[in-house]
């Protein structure tokens, strides 16, 4: 009950507040009008720029996935050749084929993880690209906002 009456006289001095200003004239209207027109563009066009960026980071995640995954195969195919000649060695020169064998495996996994962090790098670029890319349009939008205010504001101040 103490909500219900609360809430009844804040709805009174609520509207006791609104009859107190000064009706909107017509120039007030156009401002707001084209006020909001412009906060619109500035909030369409932040959301396509939002979109791009996104859109952006997801090819490169994409791309580094393929390069990663080309790199452990190619990596995997040398493996694979060099303990072939293991096991197609004679006897006495297995061991020797196991080294280079080893070898192998080693400077194999090492070029495979250094394309990984290559494709990851160029993923962190392109992240940190789109976060620039969507704060300039966030304030790009804050900044029309900002304006069309100041434009009603000026328009009801004539």
């Amino acid at each position: 009950m103490n909500k219900l009456l609360a809430a009844l006289i804040a709805t009174l001095f609520a509207t006791a507040a609104f009859a107190q200003t000064a009706p909107a004239t017509e120039a007030v209207v156009k401002a707001q009008a084209s006020a909001q027109k412009d906060v619109n563009k500035a909030a369409a066009s932040e959301a396509k720029v939002d979109a791009k960026a996104d859109a952006n980071v997801a090819k490169a995640e994409m791309k580094a996935d393929e390069k990663k995954a080309d790199a452990h195969h190619k990596a995997n195919k040398t493996k694979a050749k060099a303990h072939d000649k293991v096991v197609n060695a004679d006897a006495e020169d297995k061991l020797k084929a196991e080294a280079k064998a080893d070898k192998t495996d080693a400077k194999a996994d090492a070029k495979a993880t250094k394309a990984a962090v290559k494709a990851n790098a160029k993923v962190a670029k392109e992240k940190v690209e789109a976060n620039a890319d969507k704060a300039i349009a966030a304030t790009k939008t804050e900044e029309a906002k900002a304006k069309a205010d100041a434009e009603v504001k000026a328009a009801a101040a004539k």
